[in-house]
């Protein structure tokens, strides 16, 4: 494989076709090794319009999404962003780039364990890893700009836009399948957010998500 042809072809025909025309975005995307998080035995699928399998039944974002969202978030260089599902750190990675800081945190610690050290081989610091359930409450107290959370929950728990500051932007997929939305909300007061659904699409439901009754649209 041609790595750099299919890491221009990966920009051409799926991030620029998603609509995603943003110069810095697409250039993050040219060089950052996305095939150096993808396992093993993927490597071949890196620049693949697909969701590569990660373990415990997760998997890494479509280049697609992950150009997408960023595009939706427009993320500025002073911000403080929390990550929900670190997964391989590609994304965190993308993230760091164009944040202040990054918190991000996952579930599961082997997760934690590799992508740290694949964020430290390529000399991010601007990152802090964390074996949590975000679900629980994490940081509660800790006001961000922006928060990802790269799995599905049937509606969003209150928490989440309690730690967001004002003007901040939330992306989370809400919603079950076959008809999850990939949803950007923008908090802008205590009271008020404004909603927009990008996309349609299916992921991993965020492990230990079973309680409606605590959440809100």
């Amino acid at each position: 494989m041609n790595i750099e042809q299919a890491r221009t072809n990966m920009i051409k025909q799926q991030c620029r076709a998603w609509g995603v025309l943003d110069d810095d975005i697409l250039a993050l995307f040219e060089r950052t090794p996305r095939e150096d998080f993808v396992p093993k035995r993927y490597q071949h699928l890196a620049f693949a319009d697909m969701a590569i399998p990660l373990g415990h039944g997760q998997s890494m974002l479509a280049p697609k999404e992950e150009a997408r969202i960023l595009d939706a978030l427009k993320i500025n260089p002073n911000e403080r962003v929390l990550e929900i599902g670190s997964g391989s750190g590609f994304f965190t990675l993308l993230l760091a780039h164009q944040a202040k800081q990054v918190d991000s945190v996952d579930i599961f610690e082997d997760f934690i364990t590799l992508a740290g050290q694949k964020l430290q081989s390529h000399n991010i610091y601007n990152i802090d890893l964390q074996t949590a359930d975000a679900l629980a409450g994490y940081k509660k107290n800790t006001h961000y700009d922006v928060i990802v959370i790269t799995g599905a929950m049937p509606v969003l728990p209150k928490h989440f836009l309690a730690q967001l500051n004002h003007h901040g932007r939330l992306f989370a997929y809400l919603g079950k399948a076959p008809a999850m939305q990939a949803t950007l909300i923008t908090k802008l007061d205590e009271t008020n957010t404004q909603t927009t659904v990008l996309f349609e699409t299916v992921v991993a439901p965020l492990i230990n998500v079973h309680a409606p009754s605590e959440f809100v649209f």
